[in-house]
């Protein structure tokens, strides 16, 4: 399939979501679930009955609307994408494209030239040297000529001027120089005109030394005296100081490896006496030391300088006299071989380039990369000598003569891929008569490269990164120099280069690189994808290549490309891919790149009027990041799209569904601000621009609460450019808030409730209010060094902490510290304009809340961000107050005791006081000390928080005040992003199909459990599992796994513990987060069927979810948010669910609402309004229908909400009246009606309802009378539980029967166990576990027969 082929089928359709299990639901009803759900009612009985868009099948809504026969099991998957696996600077940085390590080895270092040639010949003909004696007949050709042929004189003149234009065909540009019979001194003057000319070019000295003598043991070699009647020595130490490097030297003549001999000597020497580094010097010699050269007149007299130059002719030769076609074969017919050698449409140019293309594969595949860069790509005249060279190694060897080289390769000479070149070669000669004899003959190309592509095309079926790479690299790239060819070969390529990085570093290594660069000045629609795909897979590795791609224009090439409408929005997210990789911190790139449109044709794609517009998430995606880069430190760029619409169209996709999408547009946001407006004054600032960013801060603020932490750590990152560029004017802000001169200031301050977040439910309920440095730069003065208080700062909760804060309940942990210097007794800051003021008190709330995250790497970004301006979270000792608490451990509203005020200055409310104190003033100090100035300290009865009981510290180190100048924390999104690439795109990973595979044989199990547990007896009467989990509170929370022996517990202090109860041995212990603010509300299962995840959710609303929880020390943070978003219960009572097939959270709490959290999104779905007076106090989602969960409320009723129903709320009733305690658990009784409920009450009544019926319930049982604690409904199995406050848990049928009871005895220990806490069913089987809240024993039971 062709690669085109392949990227329309594997990139296609939207990636966004994993898909489904091949095994479907066990039966065909109901329909299966679809992760994004029509908005469509069908009202029957007043409740919808599809969960999804339409029924499967053609089945009508009544059928579907009939109970499933057997179970039904969800497909929907979650959090199990690729930002899932965790992201941090470190791993981000390591997908994002690199300029050193792996990459930094295929680019040669030095490109170079050989810009002069010296040829030296020392022939003296028909004079023979002394210690030669030659054979009768004897090899006598030089250069192709017989110089016996013409006078001696004619003949040296002939032979040199022929090996200067062989040399020249190899390298035309070069200044030859020829020096014929020469003496010493016309060599010294040859090598200095030579070594002049070239300046830092390498330099070729070519040595024919057939009259001379065989050097010197010594290493010398032979020229003349002037008058022709001595050979004089001339030392290699001479020669070597007169060429100097870069040079390489080609010695022709007998016992040559005596000379590479004593070269190596020489370089050795210099190499250890002194500090350079060694010589860049090129020796290639006939012979070894001890060897004669060939005198055979089957071979020319210059056998090795023959194959160097003219290597197709040599090879022909040779090759002729051992072909069965030798005899046929007219050997002069080898001169008239047609065509020339540069055009590959003919026989001789054909031949010439399937001989490099494997003399390239042999020296590629027996040569360390290193060495191949340096000898076959980094100079064009010596990878043509080398590439030659080993043709001469394959001949002269065939005459037992080995040619020598330095550096030393190895032997080739009877690599298998010369039996290619032999065949090619007897192909040719096979046509050569006939295309000689008629010269209009067609000339038919050979096969060699459409057999060399098969061969690496089956490499590419079955090869990998484990076995040996394909030997057909260097000749795929040859191909690519052919027309008919280029398609499919760049095709293979982009197969191969998808592999992974170890296959683009390959084909780098071997030079693919200025071939696909040439290529981009190609028109051929054809090739552009998969061109677009090759630089994708180039630019994921190494990020240099944008020097060259802007130098060559080729950043036009995608910007059409990305234009273009006719291609997958998947291929054109490469193409912003390789754009984005262009202006990465490339300032050249980013000019080029706006100067070409890029701005324009983003945006134009962007717009959601736009008829063309883009809904591919991956697209989106990567134009956000392709803006981003473009418009990163460019202020130019940055005015030119604040004054233009671009930040209102990139604002828009702040909605859309995908994470990734959401967080690349935050990165584009981010991007737009300009963080070096620092300390600048306001009459020089640019009022449209701060306008304009001020418009971008505001969309970031409102994302700050986003339910992934991918977007929500760009916001962060983008606020915290933000405080670096509007440093000054934040910190004017923060100073006017708590200025404690000012009284009336603060009392005047209107409420910034609404405007900061319209939805947010205040409660007066807030924690230890914050303790207060204030700090100040004295750079900044006022001319009478205080702050004026006509500025109207419009904000009443600035801060957690502050007593107007909604979000102070959740870390009653934590104090602010505001950071001063000391400034003549007086705070000075820059005033900021008018306008802004809301916003700046806005972003302070925001970062405070941002400084607390859930997620530990996003606090600290807050953290950083709040450093900037100044202030500081201090955090204090976790004092429990537990004197009047309603629960143990637990803190009342009446001890936090603060009523909402507009002063601080005065508060006095139940035994605690606040009281400012102002010490003496501090002596100026540098910028870089941080002074005490003022410190607000308030004092709660006996322990004042400036004890060592409350401050853990004072922070009045200087240290504080250097962290402005440590680095801004860095985005990740782009980096990430850019790890997508570097994968394999156009293969399906193996790890799918096991995924599959577990996945059914989880289900099979599963219908096995569940078949038997529908017809078992469900009397939990054993006991078969007794753990002691050592909690400090006991346990608040329990969970039992589907399909091993384990179960989790959790206790008030958020510890979660794993244990086996088959082996009764601990698995796991670990703290759901290391904040001191603790309490846990929940612990829920997540992708039971597959990889399960743990969803923690503490009683603030804060939910974390783990994986590899049931490894030892393995766990691991998959995601973590708010699920409440401001919304803080009072009494810390969040409740919560998670609906498997619908893939929705449900939260609620003391609240007016109840929040659906999309966990495929990370995304709020709906806010529900509760339409109640009182808190909801138990939730339980519908695990038949999606978008289905009941409500039980605090006065006793009992709500049933639809997400899809306009009215959302589908049923109510009050089942407990006359009795208004508080739902303590309700759920959907098993099986698969939709309609019928069963609620628990705190005054002990279990009552059972059919929606569908009335509101009064059809069955009532009085379990508990005043005690009720704990309600847990099987999913399957006919069968309820409940326990009370009197030790006691009882198990009913769904008929009203009680089946079991359980009275808790003394344990071994001699205590008795608590009240019940909680009370948790198997999924799939009879097996009930409880745990209690005095006590931290969590027992197991199950029926008498279970094994």
């Amino acid at each position: 399939m062709a690669l085109g082929d392949l990227m329309e089928s594997r990139l296609g359709h939207s990636s966004s979501s994993p898909s489904p299990s091949p095994a479907a639901a066990a039966a065909p009803v109901p329909p299966p679930p679809h992760r994004h759900h029509n908005h469509q009612n069908h009202v029957a009985d007043d409740l919808p009955v599809a969960n999804g868009p339409e029924p499967r099948n053609g089945l009508e809504v009544a059928e579907v609307e009939k109970p499933a026969p057997v179970a039904y099991l969800p497909q929907v998957v979650v959090l199990c994408e690729q930002r899932h696996q965790g992201i941090d600077e470190a791993t981000a940085a390591a997908a994002a494209p690199s300029t050193s390590g792996l990459v930094s080895k295929w680019r040669p270092k030095d490109r170079m030239k050989t810009g002069c040639v010296a040829l030296v010949l020392c022939l003296n003909i028909s004079v023979d040297p002394p210690d030669v004696i030659k054979i009768s007949p004897c090899a006598r050709m030089e250069c192709w000529i017989d110089p016996f042929s013409m006078v001696p004189p004619k003949a040296l003149e002939s032979i040199g001027k022929t090996l200067h234009s062989q040399y020249e065909r190899w390298q035309p540009k070069a200044r030859y120089k020829l020096q014929l019979d020469p003496t010493v001194e016309e060599v010294k003057k040859l090598c200095n005109t030579c070594r002049k000319y070239a300046r830092s070019e390498r330099v070729l000295f070519h040595y024919n030394g057939h009259g001379v003598p065989k050097p010197t043991s010594n290493g010398e070699i032979w020229v003349f005296n002037k008058s022709y009647t001595q050979y004089i020595p001339l030392p290699i130490t001479d020669l070597d100081s007169w060429l100097k490097t870069p040079s390489i030297y080609v010695f022709d003549c007998s016992a040559a490896g005596i000379i590479v001999k004593a070269f190596l000597e020489r370089l050795d020497w210099s190499s250890t006496s002194s500090a350079s580094s060694q010589k860049d010097c090129i020796l290639l010699a006939a012979c070894e030391a001890h060897q004669m050269l060939p005198q055979s007149a089957e071979f020319p007299a210059d056998v090795f300088t023959a194959c160097l130059t003219t290597p197709i002719k040599m090879a022909l030769h040779w090759f002729c006299k051992r072909t069965l076609l030798c005899g046929s074969l007219d050997h002069s017919l080898i001169d008239q071989i047609p065509g020339r050698q540069n055009d590959r449409k003919t026989l001789l140019g054909e031949l010439n380039w399937i001989f490099t293309a494997i003399t390239d594969t042999i020296a590629w595949n027996v040569l360390p990369h290193d060495l191949f860069q340096r000898l076959f790509r980094q100079d064009l005249l010596v990878a043509s000598l080398f590439r030659n060279f080993l043709l001469a190694e394959r001949i002269m060897r065939s005459a037992n003569c080995s040619p020598v080289s330095y550096p030393l390769l190895p032997p080739t000479h009877q690599h298998h891929m010369w039996d290619a070149w032999d065949m090619a070669a007897e192909i040719c000669l096979s046509k050569l008569p006939q295309l000689i004899a008629d010269p209009n003959a067609e000339f038919q190309p050979s096969l060699f490269f459409t057999e060399q592509l098969m061969a690496f095309e089956v490499w590419l079926d079955h090869g990998s990164e484990d076995k040996k790479p394909p030997e057909q690299l260097p000749i795929v790239l040859q191909v690519l120099l052919s027309q008919s060819h280029r398609f499919r070969a760049l095709v293979l390529l982009g197969r191969f280069l998808d592999m992974g990085p170890w296959a683009v570093d390959l084909a780098l290594s071997v030079g693919i690189f200025p071939y696909v660069l040439k290529l981009l000045q190609t028109s051929a629609m054809e090739l552009r994808q998969i061109l677009v795909f090759i630089w994708t897979k180039i630019l994921s590795l190494d990020k240099s290549c944008q020097v060259d791609l802007v130098k060559d224009g080729g950043h036009g090439y995608f910007i059409r490309f990305l234009d273009s409408l006719d291609a997958f929005p998947e291929q054109r997210a490469m193409a912003a891919f390789v754009i984005a990789v262009i202006v990465d911190g490339h300032r050249t790139g980013q000019e080029a790149c706006m100067n070409a449109g890029l701005i324009d044709v983003c945006l134009r794609h962007l717009q959601p009027e736009n008829p063309h517009a883009q809904t591919e998430p991956l697209l989106l995606q990567w134009l956000c990041l392709c803006l981003g880069k473009l418009w990163e430190d460019f202020p130019e760029t940055q005015l030119l799209c604040l004054q233009t619409n671009a930040p209102e169209i990139v604002i828009c996709l702040l909605s859309e569904p995908q994470p990734e999408v959401r967080a690349a547009a935050v990165f584009a946001l981010g991007n737009l601000l300009d963080n070096t407006l620092n300390g600048s004054d306001d009459d020089s600032d640019d009022e449209e621009k701060v306008k304009a960013e001020i418009n971008v801060v505001r969309s970031l603020l409102q994302m700050s609460s986003d339910g992934s932490p991918l977007v929500r750590s760009e916001v962060a990152i983008a606020l915290t450019r933000f405080a670096s560029g509007h440093n000054k004017h934040l910190k004017s802000v923060a100073a006017e808030y708590w200025k404690p001169q000012s009284n009336s200031l603060l009392k005047s301050l209107p409420s910034l409730a609404n405007i900061s977040n319209p939805s947010n439910v205040y409660s007066p309920n807030n924690s230890i209010g914050p303790v207060l440095r204030v700090g100040s730069d004295s750079g900044a003065a006022g001319r009478d060094g205080r702050i004026s208080t006509s500025s109207p700062i419009a904000t009443s909760s600035i801060m957690h902490g502050s007593p107007q804060s909604d979000d102070s309940s959740q870390h009653s942990d934590s104090g602010i510290l505001l950071r001063e210097n000391a400034s003549n007794g007086g705070l000075s800051y820059a005033r900021p304009r008018h306008v802004d003021n809301v916003i700046y008190s806005q972003f302070i709330s925001t970062m405070c809340s941002v400084s607390k995250d859930p997620d530990p790497r996003i606090a600290s970004i807050g953290r950083r961000a709040l450093s900037l301006i100044d202030v500081e979270l201090v955090v204090m000792k976790n004092t429990r107050f537990n004197s009047g608490g309603p629960h143990r451990g637990e803190t009342s509203s009446s001890n936090y005791g603060m009523a909402r005020s507009s002063s601080w200055r005065d508060m006095n409310s139940g035994s605690y006081s606040m009281k400012f104190m102002t010490p003496p003033v501090s002596p100026p100090q540098h910028d870089y000390l941080i002074g005490l100035r003022r410190v607000c300290s308030m004092e709660f009865g006996q322990h004042p928080i400036n004890s060592p009981d409350g401050l853990a510290d004072r922070l009045l180190s200087s240290a504080a005040g250097l962290s402005n100048r440590e680095p801004l924390p860095q985005s990740t999104i782009y980096n990430w992003s850019c790890g997508h690439f570097s994968r394999p795109l156009l293969t399906v990973s193996d790890d799918n199909e096991e995924t599959n595979a577990r996945r059914e044989e989880r289900e099979r199990i599963a219908l096995d459990y569940i078949t038997k547990c529908q017809r078992s007896s469900c009397k939990m009467t054993s006991q078969i599992a007794s753990w002691d989990t050592r909690f400090d509170l006991g346990t608040k929370a329990a969970l039992l796994l589907p399909f091993s022996p384990i179960v989790v517990a959790a206790d008030e202090n958020e510890q979660i513990r794993v244990w086996n109860y088959g082996d009764a041995l601990p698995v796991n212990s670990f703290q759901n987060h290391k904040l001191s603010d603790r309490g846990l509300s929940k612990l829920l299962l997540i992708n039971e069927l597959d990889e399960s995840l743990l969803l923690a959710a503490s009683s603030d609303g804060n939910v974390r979810i783990w994986k590899n929880f049931a490894q030892k020390g393995g766990q691991k943070l998959v995601t973590a948010f708010s699920s409440v978003q401001g919304h803080r219960a009072a009494g810390r009572s969040i409740v919560i669910d998670w609906q498997q097939q619908s893939g929705y959270l449900y939260a609620s709490g003391d609240m007016s609402c109840i929040l659906v959290w999309d966990l495929d999104k990370e995304q709020l779905l709906s806010t529900i309004q509760s339409t109640a007076d009182s808190a909801i106090s138990s939730l339980s989602a519908s695990q038949v229908r999606s978008g289905h969960f009941a409500a039980g409320f605090a006065d006793g009723s009992v709500r049933i909400y639809d997400v899809r129903s306009p009215d959302r709320l589908v049923y109510l009733a009050r089942p407990h009246a006359p009795r208004t305690e508080k739902v303590v658990g309700i759920g959907f009784q098993p099986g698969f009606d939709p309609y019928k409920i069963v609620s628990a009450s705190q005054a002990g009544d279990i009552q059972f309802l059919d929606v569908r019926r009335a509101a009064e319930p059809y069955l009532t049982i009085e379990a508990h009378r005043g005690s009720l604690t704990a309600l847990a409904v099987h999913r399957h199995a006919p069968v309820v539980a409940s326990g009370s406050a009197k030790q006691m848990i009882k198990v009913f049928s769904l008929e009203g029967e009680q089946l079991t009871i359980i009275r808790y005895q003394p344990s071994f220990m001699g205590q008795r166990i608590g009240s019940v806490n909680c009370l948790s069913f198997h999924p799939y089987k009879s097996l009930l576990a409880a745990g209690a809240s005095d006590n931290a024993l969590v027992s197991i039971y199950a029926e008498e027969n279970y094994k």
